[in-house]
């Protein structure tokens, strides 16, 4: 796939050393509406194709991420269960940063200053591709499901309400 002019992230370069086929996707950002349903309508994607990306901390096991589609929120309960902890919660925005290296509306699931637990919701398999965060605001990964949940090593779960 063709990135031509398009500035690297640090998940794009994994993507690349993993030998991992995708397409960068720029999107124009609206500092006030930083949502997922911003991204598709720029995008001309149905939603359920955008997957967001969130950081949360559990009692037992710490910070692990879920990847869930766009216009979803994350089940607390379902969270926990899958990842072993009886209690979970978001991480506090100001966290973001110091924790991934990514802000928000950035946040991708490769390419974290550290390798972190990643469930991605199974629905994630529905499609051909999908598209995620490349690591910064205004820039979109597309990319095949398998290929996204292999570069995150991640694992697939029901994690939506």
């Amino acid at each position: 796939m063709s990135n031509k002019g398009i500035k690297k992230t640090n998940a794009a370069r994994l993507l690349d050393q993993m030998k991992i086929n995708y397409e960068l996707i720029p999107y124009e950002v609206d500092e006030n509406d930083l949502g997922a349903a911003h991204i598709a309508r720029q995008l001309g994607q149905p939603i359920e194709r955008l997957f967001k990306t969130l950081v949360l901390r559990g009692d037992r096991t710490g910070l692990f991420v879920c990847v869930i589609p766009g216009a979803e929120e994350v089940d607390l309960k379902k969270a926990a269960k899958v990842t072993g902890n009886k209690k979970v919660e978001m991480i506090h925005l100001k966290e973001l940063l110091p924790l991934t290296g990514y802000i928000r509306g950035g946040c991708s699931p490769i390419g974290m200053k550290k390798l972190l637990p990643t469930w991605f919701h199974q629905s994630v398999m529905d499609f051909d591709t999908v598209y995620c965060s490349a690591g910064q605001r205004g820039l979109q990964l597309c990319i095949a499901p398998a290929d996204l949940v292999k570069a995150a090593r991640g694992s697939l779960a029901d994690l939506i309400v």
